[in-house]
């Protein structure tokens, strides 16, 4: 387990240090350590997304421990990585010291003395630890207070709930290939396969555990995928039929393209300016016997891949902070920036004012981000609507809708719509 606790201790350093990519990161390390089962390889998983999940309160409860800062900070972090094992995970406590302290020995001789006494010192005072660290909402809700406070403002006392929702285990959702099958008659595939799951939206099935693809019996044949039931909005929004032109201009990984084909036969364009990404379109709807015109090109320069054709419908899944799938991607949390905002909103614009030059009179673009945050969902369209007098917003149903914004819960992650329409 110790080997286990040094590369997770760091994946995490490299995350918050040096402000890499979290998954990045965990398949350099996973390539290198090309002899670890698939349980080590699922718990250096487990320890460096736990970790960064709950680094705010873990980061209150190691100063709380710590009467002087850390000098040697690969010995920091492999506390981090200790203390989210004893407060989280089902490891015997003594073990998890013991491998905590044989860490601190191949990293620093000098201080595996110290280890040995901040663990158990945790253990003896952990009750009162937590409840201190909890005095302040970083180490309350384990995000940024920058974050913490714009929700408040945004969201007043849904805030905690959206927090708590966040740092949940993501769920693990369905979406069936209705070219291949009812949902229902799906479901009665799960049960044969001892699979448990419930529906959720009429494509949607949420297993009661997650399991690997190759056990959900056909798909590779194409009849299910995995796609959160919060994005699976987007296909069904978009007001698709047979025979009508579709772009969907962000289109990676593909998800929301296949999905759009299972629903109608359209004309389908998909877009990603990262050709490597775009494969993956590809190899999706391959396994889903799924057809588009794929293109490489950038959704805010179309007159570089446009063939002067317009659609009669539009996607733009544009770049946005992510915010609102944190508990997939939990070092978004201490990536971001408040000042990224802005960023992503001027991006956003570009995109769509670009797009909308493509779009057919009558016709339909859904606007949509997986972010929780107004200034890259609400305040975008606003805009966008004071500057576009021939756009009209459409009215959309979505569950508990709160103008176009899902809030993130145990169904779905945080996901925005906004359907607009040109009219003459």
């Amino acid at each position: 387990m110790h080997n286990i606790q040094i590369a997770a201790a760091q994946i995490v350093q490299q995350v918050l240090v040096d402000g890499r990519n979290l998954n990045q990161v965990l398949d350099e390390s996973l390539r290198r350590k090309s002899v670890w089962t698939p349980a080590q390889r699922a718990a250096l998983q487990d320890l460096s997304y736990g970790t960064l999940r709950f680094y705010g309160q873990l980061r209150a409860v190691l100063s709380l421990l710590l009467h002087k800062p850390m000098l040697d900070q690969r010995i920091y972090y492999v506390l981090l990585v200790a203390l989210y094992q004893l407060q989280y995970s089902k490891a015997a406590q003594h073990a998890v010291v013991d491998h905590a302290v044989r860490s601190a020995q191949m990293l620093n001789t000098k201080i595996s003395g110290l280890v040995n006494a901040i663990l158990r010192n945790f253990l003896r005072r952990r009750d009162a630890l937590l409840e201190q660290a909890a005095l302040h909402a970083e180490g309350k809700y384990s995000y940024p207070q920058w974050w913490i406070d714009e929700l408040q403002a945004q969201y007043g006392d849904r805030t905690a709930a959206v927090l708590e929702a966040g740092n949940l285990h993501p769920p693990m959702t369905l979406r069936v290939n209705q070219r291949r099958g009812t949902t229902t008659d799906y479901l009665a595939l799960l049960k044969l396969s001892d699979l448990s799951a419930r529906l959720i939206a009429p494509d949607a099935l949420q297993l009661d555990k997650p399991v690997p693809v190759d056990k959900l019996p056909g798909f590779f044949a194409g009849q299910v995928s995995v796609q959160d039931a919060g994005a699976q909005y987007a296909a069904r929004l978009l007001d698709v039929r047979d025979g009508l032109r579709v772009l969907d201009a962000c289109a990676a990984p593909g998800g929301k393209t296949a999905h759009i084909l299972e629903r109608a036969a359209v004309q389908m364009t998909a877009v990603d300016k990262d050709e490597k990404r775009l494969a993956r379109v590809s190899a999706n709807l391959q396994r889903l016997g799924l057809s588009a015109h794929l293109v490489v090109g950038d959704a805010a320069e179309p007159q570089d891949w446009w063939d002067g054709e317009v659609f009669d419908r539009i996607l733009a899944d544009v770049p946005c902070s992510a915010t609102g799938v944190v508990r997939r991607h939990p070092d978004i949390k201490w990536l971001r920036r408040s000042t990224d905002m802005a960023g992503f909103a001027a991006q956003q614009m570009d995109i769509l004012q670009a797009l909308w030059r493509l779009l057919a009179q009558d016709g339909k673009l859904l606007y949509a981000t997986c972010s929780v945050f107004h200034q890259e969902n609400e305040q975008v369209v606003a805009a966008f609507l004071a500057l576009q007098p021939d756009a009209r917003r459409l009215p959309i149903a979505l569950p508990d809708d709160i103008n176009g914004q899902l809030l993130p819960n145990d169904q779905h992650d945080g996901f925005f719509y906004a359907l607009l329409q040109k009219v003459a």
